[in-house]
């Protein structure tokens, strides 16, 4: 099922869907087998592929993800914690990805994602107490180092102690991490729930749905709430192109999560 999804999810993002219907129509009106319908699938695939690349429409896509749960605030000297922050007993970054390069330090191999939700993760983590844990999550490639022993190791370089960092090296997803977060946590003990705000709803529905009891903490916005409209948003763009794609699956995913009453 995992393999399933993951397929069928790859195909319904706008550059793979896009590319196949602009192929299809080609094909079509080449063949002379349904020429008018072949014109209509090469107009529709570049209408859609206009659209998701349209920063306007991919910002418009991804700030009612982004907004779901509010930022966490800076943190005042002297000033305590928000309540349901300060009863955190640990600090759970979620997988994001890396790139095997031995060369590169641990914070340079992370992705622009994964280093988003470690430095949220590490300025959470400095306000709670010392015994508040950070675990970090996620696999990695055959004989390869796991995501979770990468994200370990550029947080000891950014100054966390090993002793309070705990990893979980074999999760492939969200859905594993709530399972094995179930496992270790239990379900009574509040953590600070640390991904992109997009991901965050579906992370959070699914924590839930494993009966945890997570203190969602957006990190790595793609649509910065509250920026100022500016006329650059009406063009297209990869940015754009790469927000539509991010809102797209996770919408997909939290559907296809709801339908197996994995959500909360």
């Amino acid at each position: 099922m995992f393999l399933l999804k993951k397929f069928v999810s790859f195909w319904l993002m706008p550059v793979p869907l896009s590319l196949t219907l602009l192929l299809v129509g080609l094909w079509l009106l080449s063949a002379r087998r349904r020429p008018r319908l072949g014109r209509w699938l090469i107009l529709g695939a570049l209408a859609f592929l206009l659209l998701a690349s349209n920063r306007a429409v991919s910002l418009w896509l991804i700030r009612p993800l982004e907004t779901t749960y509010p930022a966490i605030p800076e943190f005042a000297p002297a000033t305590a914690l928000p309540p349901n922050l300060a009863g955190c007993q640990a600090v759970v970054v979620l997988g994001g990805g890396h790139s095997d390069s031995p060369t590169l330090s641990a914070v340079n191999q992370l992705s622009e994602s994964a280093q988003g939700r470690l430095l949220e993760a590490y300025r959470i983590l400095r306000a709670l107490p010392p015994e508040a844990r950070l675990i970090v999550c996620g696999r990695g490639g055959p004989n390869r180092p796991s995501h979770a022993s990468v994200l370990a190791q550029a947080a000891t370089s950014l100054g966390v102690s090993p002793h309070r960092i705990v990893r979980l090296d074999t999760p492939r997803d969200t859905e594993d991490e709530a399972a094995q977060l179930r496992e270790l946590l239990g379900r009574d003990t509040p953590f600070a729930l640390v991904t992109s705000a997009w991901h965050l709803p579906r992370a959070t529905a699914l924590m839930r749905g494993a009966g945890l009891r997570p203190v969602p903490c957006p990190a790595n916005f793609a649509g910065k709430p509250g920026a100022p409209f500016e006329w650059l948003d009406l063009l297209c763009g990869l940015d754009g192109l790469d927000r539509s794609t991010k809102a797209i699956r996770e919408r997909l995913g939290y559907v296809w999560s709801a339908l197996r009453r994995k959500t909360a």
